[in-house]
């Protein structure tokens, strides 16, 4: 057993450390990771080639919200789109802020931003094919895909190229899927232990009735055939607008210090502030880091939702999947971080985690606020496991086939994990899910660099239909 955790510490080191440090002028590094290495320059290399799509096509983001699914047995790219928010917009939004600002500054805020501005690109590319390669879903009915099948896809055509066949998988494909399985039922134990932990602090409630009535509410939603994404359509926007409002109103108290906010994110993020001590390689790499960390894009999880949609054209979904990490990162994620930044620095002063929220939040609102953050993590963390058993069908479909018992099997697995989890933290399969979904993305992002060609051509095609549109 010990040589597994040593080879899974081995590979998340790998994956998640320090691979290149830069010196900096005051005597700091700038540790770069294998993923941010990845991740960065494919996010800016899309940006570019779709001609700063996130914000050139922000309006047409906005409008495509309102298109209606054709097929009465598919979900709609809304609800496509719903599903991948309510795993985007879970405790990223709230730990991994806070973990931010917590190491990184004020400054982390910034690059989060910007991480998300390239971020939205990647999103699009990735949605765009997973569309492109959907395929009938015989099981759930509507569609399936992401990116086991657009990988497949891509490995038969260049083989098919060279006059050999492929069987019945691809190991990129393969490996894919089931990093995707892994991470996802380390993702698992992750959220109850939060759930249960925040519920302890705020409630004084033992963590066994926490995890027994998460475990058995996520049982009787994720074991039902389309149960999904009926609750996600409500629950999501409830949990999101719900957050949004009370920080827009806590904002609202304290408009007199938002300038001042605002000057501390900017003067930090360039290191104006940090840079004497050597700490600007914190602020730039914890906003960049914990943006990738939030908002998803090029891991290939979201496109495992974004085939799911039953759009009328490829660019659409991409679009959607676009304006889900602008929702995620730019929105929520600020809600977060506004939240903290408002609060006097001597009431908050020393306090790290979910102890810095909860103290920020009990400072506006007092015990209420406390709870808020209770029920919201419990909200956000809920929604996020629902989404990702929603994600897990198709991948358990590429390995197993087309068959109810290996996908029961892995709700039941999950749910376990979910369980396990409630009742005490597992560093170990923290860290393994991590490791999975650090190999997801750079299996996805292998294959989408070289297909994204595709994705270019649906979004010249979708701009063509446009142009049609306004002359019209």
């Amino acid at each position: 057993m010990s040589w597994i955790v040593t080879a899974i510490t081995a590979v998340y080191k790998l994956l998640w450390g320090d691979l290149i440090t830069l010196p900096l002028p005051g005597g700091g590094s700038l540790g770069i990771s294998l993923l941010v290495l990845l991740l960065i320059p494919t996010g800016i290399y899309f940006t570019l080639r779709t001609r700063f799509l996130p914000v050139r096509l922000f309006p047409e983001m906005l409008r495509v919200t309102a298109e209606k699914k054709s097929d009465g047995g598919a979900i709609s790219g809304v609800q496509a789109l719903i599903v991948s928010t309510a795993t985007r917009v879970g405790m990223g939004n709230l730990i991994g802020v806070v973990a931010a600002i917590s190491a990184g500054g004020a400054g982390a805020v910034f690059w989060m931003w910007v991480t998300a501005l390239i971020g939205s690109s990647t999103a699009f590319i990735e949605a765009t094919l997973a569309q492109i390669h959907k395929e009938k879903d015989p099981l759930y009915g509507g569609w399936r895909g992401g990116p086991a099948y657009y990988i497949h896809n891509f490995i038969k055509e260049k083989k098919e190229k060279h006059g050999r066949k492929l069987g019945r998988y691809s190991v990129l494909a393969m490996l894919f899927a089931v990093s995707g399985l892994i991470c996802w039922c380390g993702i698992s134990q992750v959220i109850s232990n939060s759930v249960s932990s925040a519920f302890q602090n705020a409630f004084h409630i033992p963590p066994i009735y926490t995890t027994v009535t998460l475990v058995a509410l996520a049982a009787i939603i994720v074991l039902r055939k389309n149960a999904t994404v009926r609750v996600l359509d409500i629950l999501v926007p409830i949990m999101a607008a719900c957050y949004f409002i009370i920080t827009i109103i806590l904002i609202g108290m304290n408009i007199t210090v938002l300038p001042d906010v605002f000057h501390r994110i900017f003067q930090e993020a360039f290191g104006l502030r940090q840079a004497v001590a050597g700490g600007f390689g914190a602020v730039v790499m914890n906003g960049v880091k914990r943006g990738l960390f939030s908002n998803e894009a090029g891991s290939g999880s979201a496109p495992c939702a974004a085939a799911a949609g039953d759009t009328s054209h490829p660019a659409r979904t991409g679009l959607l999947q676009a304006l889900g990490v602008f929702i995620d990162t730019i929105v929520i994620c600020s809600c977060t971080a506004f939240i903290i930044l408002v609060t006097p620095e001597g009431q908050v002063a020393g306090l790290q985690g979910m102890d810095l929220l909860q103290a920020s939040m009990g400072y506006h609102l007092g015990n209420f606020g406390v709870v808020f953050i209770a029920l919201i993590l419990w909200l956000f963390s809920f929604s996020t496991f629902i989404g990702i058993l929603f994600y897990a069908r198709s991948n358990v479909a590429y390995l197993f086939g087309d068959n109810w018992l290996s996908q029961t099997a892995y709700k039941v697995l999950a749910l376990i994990m979910l369980f396990v989890g409630g009742l005490a933290a597992y560093t170990f399969v923290w860290d393994l899910g991590d490791v999975g979904v650090g190999l997801m993305t750079v299996f996805n992002i292998i294959v989408i660099l070289p297909m994204s060609k595709q994705a270019l051509v649906s979004l010249k095609d979708y701009e063509g239909k446009i142009r049609q549109r306004k002359k019209s």
